[in-house]
């Protein structure tokens, strides 16, 4: 798909300015007072604060105890700072930032590794090295992103910084050839592909930031040329992974890691070879891809969440928006640019991107049409089934557990009333080292027993792509939507279970029903997920939601769960509940108003 371009690439491959340089002031003037008090109020602050030290111990702490987020912040605190400065640059011209921006530069260059402990490996779930090796550098997510912000330094800020010294650029140039453009020409990351080996977002998020660093900076055309046929080619490896129908299998936040970054890529290869992208920008594919978060939008900041994305997500920037107008999405961009009016932050204070914080600031979205709530949407490729009526919003996800960032969930579903949730995918704790090792099923978030879902004599789901739904079925008429599949085959042998036939019917206007119908050797007890304290109250009901009759049900036990992880506290109160509801018999049903 993208690869099919590269005989048809412009003999010269252009620059690409990623924003307006310093010297444009009209530009930088133009920025809204709100947008540049914001920044400049940060930057003050950044400007009185002392630079993170990083120390050897910091780094290595990863390998000695699993524990991430302690170096993490020391390593993203200078990356923000560092934006914070450039931006109120950009938009003063003054000068008045540059010494601490130059300081900023310089500690970032003299890191001995920009790749995060977690992701200190040449193999694909390799061994994790404890210290960076500063003579094969590895190109992680982090150190793409970082090559990235200084060659945006470099684009936006050369004339000033050259005032001051030639060398700020020359170092910034020397460190991202040796860290990021000769190694990614040099040897082959997992994450560039390999033959049928799926990929995820890594692919997308690291091939934008590598043509963000190799055409923001004065680099050669023989190199420029080298970089584009391998970043179409990633693409390809990266694309190929997903349905016709354009779902992404990793959840909504990494969607903007994904489908988001591959936008990103082709805008910065539209821009270096004109008009190269305008097929794919047209293919039907890339619009389904673009148009994917609409359908799991639920209200304000809610979202359809599985896998490890989380249920309250940041609202959209001009990044969506640019997307929707690319594939010509009027409603995607009209969501875009009404959902970001809601940010409280919308010059992305938290964003380590530079690139992103910058179209924030020039870009201005054109707030089109009013559009309505989403409908319903069915994708095969990962089995996911979202309906809807003037209350209700109700997802069904069926697709296998070998899927990136799976939890082990196949069959789950999750119901929102009103824009508030009823039956929740409770989502993913804060990352540490056994999030991604062989562990990872030991975490209670993964597993099926938390989620909407059945235990066979307390046996639950297994992870890897053949434990999977079976005979999946969608149906959506102008009275109802109901979607049925057979899950028993997301179980291990020891569950003893021949068949699981779940049932999940919206009847519009009215309620939802659920029927589970199994046949196996073990006793079936049904898990429900809220965040809402259930009172048994002949059936169950939830405050200020409504409530839930059963048929077929033995005595349910409520298990309350304290919730003190900071990601999970996003989406949840300090306290959610577990119901254990145990078959009777064979079949159990749900009435839920």
């Amino acid at each position: 798909m993208f690869s099919e371009i590269a005989g048809s690439l412009p003999p010269i491959l252009a620059d690409f300015m990623p924003g307006a340089p310093v010297q444009d002031r009209a530009a930088w003037q133009a920025v809204s007072n709100e947008m540049r008090s914001a920044v400049l109020r940060d930057a003050e602050t950044a400007l009185t604060r002392p630079w993170s030290v990083i120390r050897a111990s910091d780094y290595r702490e990863y390998s000695l105890t699993g524990n991430r987020s302690r170096f993490e912040a020391l390593y993203f605190s200078r990356r923000r700072m560092l934006n914070d400065m450039v931006l109120a640059e950009l938009l003063e011209g003054g000068g008045r930032f540059i010494d601490a921006i130059i300081d900023g530069v310089f500690l970032i260059c003299e890191e001995s590794g920009w790749q995060l402990p977690a992701h200190n490996a040449y193999e694909r779930g390799g061994q994790r090295f404890a210290l960076p090796d500063t003579e094969q550098p590895v190109i992680d997510l982090f150190a793409a992103e970082t090559g990235a912000l200084l060659a945006t330094v470099a684009a936006l800020l050369r004339e000033r910084l050259d005032e001051v010294s030639p060398q700020v650029v020359m170092r910034i140039e020397s460190e991202i050839r040796d860290r990021i453009l000769s190694p990614y020409l040099g040897r082959h990351f997992w994450w560039m592909g390999n033959g049928a080996e799926r990929m995820n977002n890594w692919t997308a998020w690291i091939t934008q930031n590598v043509l963000l660093s190799a055409f923001s900076l004065k680099t050669d055309q023989g190199l420029r040329r080298r970089v584009v046929e391998k970043a179409l080619s990633g693409l390809d490896a990266f694309i190929k992974d997903y349905a016709e129908d354009g779902a992404c299998e990793e959840g909504v936040v990494y969607y903007r890691h994904a489908a988001l970054c591959m936008a990103g890529a082709m805008a910065i290869l539209d821009k270096v070879a004109p008009a190269s992208m305008a097929p794919l920008w047209k293919a039907p594919k890339i619009r389904s891809m673009a148009e994917y978060i609409l359908n799991m939008h639920v209200a304000g900041r809610r979202y359809f969440n599985f896998s490890d994305s989380a249920a309250i997500v940041e609202p959209c920037t001009v990044r969506e928006y640019l997307f929707g107008k690319a594939v010509g999405s009027d409603v995607l961009a009209a969501f875009a640019a009404r959902d970001r009016l809601s940010s409280e932050h919308k010059h992305l204070p938290e964003e380590w991107n530079l690139w992103y914080r910058v179209q924030e600031l020039l870009v201005t979205p054109e707030i089109l049409q009013e559009i309505g709530p989403a409908g319903d949407a069915f994708y095969p490729g990962i089995g996911l089934f979202v309906a809807r009526d003037d209350r209700f919003a109700l997802a069904v996800k069926g697709g296998n557990n070998g899927e990136s960032h799976n939890h082990n969930d196949v069959g789950s579903l999750t119901l929102y009333k009103d824009g508030k949730p009823f039956l929740i995918d409770v989502g993913v704790e804060t990352y540490t080292a056994k999030t991604f090792s062989p562990q990872r099923y030991d975490i209670w978030t993964m597993q099926s027993c938390f989620h909407n879902l059945p235990t066979f004599g307390e046996v639950g789901q297994a992870d890897g792509a053949d434990f999977a739904a079976r005979a999946v079925h969608a149906e959506f008429t102008e009275n109802q939507a109901q979607m049925s599949l057979d899950i028993a085959s997301a179980y291990p042998a020891e569950a003893r279970v021949r068949s699981y036939r779940r049932t999940v019917t919206l009847r519009r206007g009215s309620r939802v029903e659920v029927e589970d119908i199994h046949d196996g050797d073990l006793p079936a007890t049904l898990s429900l997920m809220t965040c809402v304290e259930p009172i048994m109250d002949h059936g169950l009901r939830l405050e200020g939601l409504g409530r839930i009759d059963f048929e077929g049900a033995g005595e349910i036990e409520v298990e309350a769960i304290d919730i003190d992880d900071p990601r999970l506290r996003i989406s949840w109160p300090p306290r959610i509940y577990r119901l254990r509801i145990p078959f009777a018999g064979t079949c159990l049903k749900l009435r839920i108003v």
